[in-house]
């Protein structure tokens, strides 16, 4: 009956198991081989590829020192747990009772199982933990780098009074040490817990005696160790008090020190207790005291950590804050302002009362001579169009904006770099010959005068002046570099991902090239070379390399020989993160012609979130404005920092790809640090070149962070500070109210500044104009001025750009270019202080909305908005005339006072003499405005051919009235 049941009958005899495949075994392990095999190559490829671009780029000793220093803390750390482990195994095993785990079934079947490899289930369990131990390590390389290479900053915090060097590099080594003590102890105890289960030595079903006398002593000891390290933990998080965040600052407050301090003494204590009657419980074989001490450290946690900080915040600080945080928002003023260089601002108290008198143009126009009107962000547009000359040809979407000394001048430039983008490539073009072998690189520079003006007395154009770029260029970068510059752009932020370069022998050149001369010529072939680049002749590099980009055609392509180079990792920002892993870099790398190539100009800072007391913030939130670029490369442990210098100039070669760093703020303890981390990488600033110093202006991403932290602790009374009501914010972007307004470069007073507003928080009026100086060959470099308007009703840039584009005077001009679907464009708003007042600019451009790609916005007018009156011109002169009420070609007009707001021009020369005279006369005067009329339309400038001919009929009219009289 049983076999019908599925079981056999007594003395039947059972199913032989079926055969064994032994090729489907085979095949098993066959693809388990392969699937190693690849992994491993894939790693060592990725490995070795990556140490041939440090060798080639120069900073082998940094690849050297990263390598060396987390196999370093890898061994160390997962050797230290993975003999923790297996001595906790070990001990387990060895401290078994010697008659086995009783009558569970279950667990002698285990037993039996393991048995048999004990020894290498304890190897590979110990091996597991080790490198996971190893891995978390070998990523605090940071934090062992700075901890041993402690430089002092010569502040301390009024709490601890400890060197600030002691939270910054210090902290958070031994904070890793403490967790790390932690995590022996708790993974020490769950394996000895798992063999002294699996033994006998724990026994969860009887009533008493569950532990063995010896299983007793080991926990004992662990859990005397793991609460040991809790209170040296404890001890620690004292100091945390300093740079941890709070509701309403960061750093230190009057709970934390009345209640949340005393509380973490407090902690310590009683688990140094608890420690040792876990340890005293090796020979009074008790749980009741550890018991008790663990209960009681639990419910001291409660009580002290939670229920008491929260009753003085409750009773004693929110009835009272500006009294009881008083004395903490100040020292925390104090450190932020430290932290950030914000302690030696220039603050002045500034009173806009600008005069409108006629007679004031000549001193205005000088004074806005060098004011950018172009704005980068809409040219870039015109840019592609005008000079991309192929379709393969790129500018960035928002263009840069530096000075040169042109003509004995300085001149400020808005500039790009004319890069390859393999986007516009044909699809049909898009193969892997073309994309790595044939289209390899850019060229050269465009730029463009920003503020519109050649020579002083040429007449003023409505189109771009190009400075670089095209044949018939007003003025040449290449003039300012004997012989030229070298064009050929390799290593850029448009880059493709990698490049195969180099020519063998006689074979023609194939990289595609720049066309020389006319614009309609054959294209042209060159051939880098450069020092850049990894050699990848070999068969192993072309092996490696096909593993890392995944392409087998670096194996398999003749293009690929012995003389070949490969490109890649070639954004100038990624570059320089490499070679200096410890700088955070600004997000707006900017090119400069220098010494006859194009240099890529990067600020690298040195940041922490551990600067005692300073108030800690978002990177990200702090920079992000409307030409803000995406978060690129990030390599902060976190977005939150609260300490930030500008330590480091780079430049990256655009043609060969060279990197250098230059110490900037040499005495920057953070900086110092790493240049013992990091001997000889970065060069001291004695040895930047001048040539090179003519272009290194403050950065942007530091002017963000500082305006972002300025805007409110600007207030150094903390009852003014905590109130808030002269905070001030940063204004929305007239263009673009979903971010913030960006600071612009221009010049002041003659003076190469980036600049910004404030506006009182929640309102549109102006409150502070923000500049600091941004020459680097100027003693006063880096200082920042700030010009507070007290009091006053300044209109903010909203309320500017609100009444310039609803201006009756400035719609009736722009409606004759709106029509016919074409769009006015209205461009950057600046601000800044001339004569006795502020003035705001914009200049506002057309584009014509009809679909199609040869629609470019194009540069009209000028709009300006001073002493409450708003001005119109194709050049800056002419609005800022208009303005006044005076005509725009005399140099030193006469005022006209009794003309209020947006005046005629003026009145015509009266005749003298006879009638007959008085009537040639006016003809006389009516030819003359005709032939200024034909010479302004020859121009371009229809609005003065307009308003001149209007003039002469004018002339004519009253000269004909006077013969009829």
């Amino acid at each position: 009956m049983s076999g019908m049941y599925g079981r056999p009958s007594a003395g039947a005899e059972a199913p032989a198991p079926p055969p064994r495949n032994g090729r489907s075994r085979t095949l098993i392990i066959t693809a388990a081989v392969m699937v190693v095999l690849f992994l491993s190559l894939t790693t060592f490829a990725s490995f070795w590829t990556e140490r041939l671009w440090f060798k080639a780029a120069g900073y082998s000793s940094v690849f050297g020192t990263l390598l060396w220093t987390r196999i370093g803390l890898f061994l160390v750390f997962g050797a230290v747990m993975a003999a923790v482990v297996a001595l906790n195994l070990a001990l387990a095993y060895r401290m078994r009772p010697l008659l086995g785990g009783g009558g569970d079934v279950n667990l002698a079947r285990y037993r039996d199982a393991v048995s048999p490899a004990t020894g290498w289930i304890l190897g590979g369990v110990s091996a597991l933990m080790g490198a996971f131990a190893g891995a978390s390590a070998a990523g605090q390389w940071r934090e062992f780098s700075l901890w041993r290479n402690s430089t002092p900053f010569g502040h301390s915090d009024p709490y601890f009074e400890r060197d600030a060097s002691f939270y910054v590099f210090e902290l958070p080594w031994w904070h890793y040490l403490v967790d790390f003590a932690m995590a022996l102890a708790v993974v020490g105890l769950m394996a000895s817990l798992l063999v002294h289960y699996l033994y006998g030595g724990i026994r969860l079903s009887v009533a008493r005696d569950r532990l063995s006398g010896a299983a007793q002593v080991h926990i004992s000891a662990l859990l005397g160790v793991f609460v040991l390290a809790k209170a040296a933990d404890y001890w620690l998080d004292r100091f945390d008090l300093v740079t941890g965040s709070g509701s309403l600052f960061t750093g230190m407050g009057y709970t934390d020190d009345k209640a949340v301090l005393p509380a973490k003494e407090i902690l310590t204590g009683i688990a140094l207790i608890c420690a040792v009657l876990f340890f005293l419980n090796i020979w009074r074989r008790t749980w009741l005291l550890p018991t008790m001490g663990i209960a009681l450290l639990a419910l001291s946690a409660v009580i002290l950590g939670l229920i008491v900080p929260g009753t003085v915040q409750q009773f004693q600080v929110s009835p009272n804050v500006p009294d009881r945080e008083g004395p903490y928002i100040g020292r925390n003023i104090d450190a932020t302002r430290m932290a950030y260089n914000l302690d030696a601002v220039e603050e002045t108290s500034y009173s806009s009362d600008p005069s409108v008198a006629g007679g004031e143009l000549g001193a205005l126009d000088e004074a806005t001579a060098k004011v950018p009107v172009v704005d980068p962000k809409v040219v870039s547009q015109t840019f592609e169009q005008q000079q991309q000359v192929r379709a393969y040809y790129s500018v960035p979407p928002v263009l840069d904006v530096d000075r040169y000394e042109i003509d004995g001048r300085d001149r400020a430039l808005v500039l790009g770099v004319r890069e390859l983008d393999q986007s516009g490539l044909a699809d049909s073009d898009k193969n892997w010959f073309n994309q790595h072998v044939v289209y390899t690189h850019g060229n050269g520079v465009i730029a463009a005068y920003g503020n519109q003006r050649a020579d002083e007395d040429d007449e003023q154009s409505q189109s771009i002046q190009w400075a670089e770029g095209q044949e018939d260029s007003e003025s040449d970068l290449t003039e300012l570099s004997e012989g030229g510059y070298e064009s050929r752009v390799y290593f850029g932020e448009l880059s493709p991902s990698y490049s195969v370069v180099g020519q063998r022998g006689d074979e023609p050149a194939v990289e595609l090239d720049l066309p020389k001369g006319e614009r309609d010529d054959e294209n042209q072939t060159t051939t880098y070379d450069g020092k850049g680049g990894v050699p990848i002749g070999s068969a192993i590099d072309k092996l490696l390399y096909a593993v890392k980009f995944g392409e087998p055609n670096l194996v398999l392509s003749g293009r690929v020989h012995e003389d070949s180079k490969i490109l890649y990792d070639r954004n100038p920002r990624r570059m320089v993160e490499k070679v200096a892993p410890w700088l955070t870099v600004d997000s707006d790398p900017y090119p400069a012609v220098i010494d006859g190539r194009i240099q890529w100009i990067l600020d690298g800072y040195t940041v922490t979130d551990q600067f005692p007391l300073s108030q800690r913030e978002s990177l990200d939130e702090m920079t992000e404005d409307s030409l803000a670029d995406p978060p690129g490369f990030q390599t902060l442990p976190t977005d939150e920092i609260n300490y930030m210098r500008n330590a480091v100039k780079a430049t990256v070669d655009a043609y060969d790809g060279t990197v250098t760093l230059y110490a900037w703020d040499e005495e920057d303890p953070i900086l110092k640090a790493w240049s013992e981390v990091f001997p000889g990488v970065v060069q001291p600033k004695s040895e930047i070149p001048e040539t090179l110093m003519e272009h290194v202006r403050y950065p942007d991403d530091l002017f963000k962070v500082q305006r972002h932290q300025f805007a409110r602790y600007h207030l150094t009374e903390p009852g003014d500070w905590y109130d808030g009501a002269n905070r001030w914010e940063v204004p929305e972007d007239p263009q673009d109210p979903t971010t913030q307004q960006p600071p612009y470069r221009l010049f002041v007073d003659d003076t190469w500044a980036l600049t910004s507003v404030y506006v009182p928080r929640g309102k549109n009026n102006l409150a502070s104009f923000m500049s600091v100086n941004s020459d680097a060959t100027s003693e006063d470099y880096g200082k920042i001025s700030v010009l507070e308007l007290p009091n006053e009703r300044t209109a903010g840039p909203g309320q500017i750009a609100n009444e310039l584009s609803s201006d009756d005077g400035v719609r009736e001009e722009l409606l004759g270019y709106t029509q016919g679907g074409v769009t006015p464009i209205y461009g950057n708003l600046l601000t800044l202080p001339v004569g006795e007042g502020l003035m705001y600019v914009q200049p506002v451009y057309t584009q014509r909305s009809a679909d199609t790609e040869a629609s470019f916005p194009i540069l009209r007018f000028v709009l300006v908005s001073y002493g409450g009156r708003i001005g119109i011109g194709e050049t800056l002169r002419e609005a800022i005339a208009d303005v006044l009420g005076v005509d725009a070609s005399d140099p030193t007009p006469e005022p006209e006072p009794e003309r209020p707001g947006r005046g005629d021009e003026d009145p015509p020369t009266q005749p003298q003499g006879s009638v007959d005279d008085q009537i040639r006369d006016l003809l006389d005067q009516a030819e003359a405005k005709f032939e200024a009329a034909d010479q302004a339309q020859a121009n371009g400038n229809t609005v003065g051919w307009a308003r001149l001919m209007e003039e002469g009929r004018e002339l004519i009219t009253e000269a004909v009235e006077l013969a009829a009289q």
